[in-house]
């Protein structure tokens, strides 16, 4: 009989364990998700699914940023970032503009900044709206930039907006 209660304690440690550490994971994942939007909303994200890429944890040169955004993303987002690109059939008929950038992106902690970033660019996204006629290009999905042009473009995007 001892053995049994012995086993049934057992279980129970094991329980216990496996509860303490599933509600640790439960909190760190609050405070991740409670990192990603200062202002308490939560934070803009990409239609396409997907993790950051590589570049979130790469150096950013935002001088060479500048080049990539011109070569890359000025045609969409204009110039310096400043927006005002038509775009029919999605929900605001304009491409956002990325200065200033949405502000539930933004993050006093550069890494979750920059992820925030680096989600669109990397996936990409279809804008909200009936059927719009530009769509954010997945350039780390489809190798149309490499992970240090990527992080370089964030750097220049995050100057934009200091």
């Amino acid at each position: 009989m001892n053995a049994k209660l012995f086993k049934i304690a057992g279980l129970f440690l094991i329980l216990a364990l496996i509860l303490g550490t599933l509600s640790a994971c439960g909190t760190k994942a609050a405070a991740t998700q409670e990192a990603l939007s200062e202002s308490g909303e939560e934070s803009a994200k990409p239609s396409n699914p997907g993790g950051p890429g590589e570049a979130v944890n790469l150096t950013g040169d935002a001088t060479a940023g500048a080049q990539v955004y011109v070569d890359n993303c000025q045609k969409c987002h204009g110039d310096q970032g400043k927006g005002g690109i038509a775009n029919p059939g999605s929900e605001d008929v304009t491409i956002p503009a990325l200065n200033p950038i949405d502000s539930t992106m933004v993050s006093s902690d550069p890494k979750t900044f920059a992820t925030n970033i680096d989600l669109f660019i990397e996936h990409g996204s279809t804008p909200a709206g009936t059927n719009p006629a530009k769509v954010m290009t997945a350039f780390g999905d489809e190798g149309k930039l490499t992970p240090q042009q990527i992080a370089d473009v964030i750097a220049y995007v995050i100057s934009l907006n200091k």
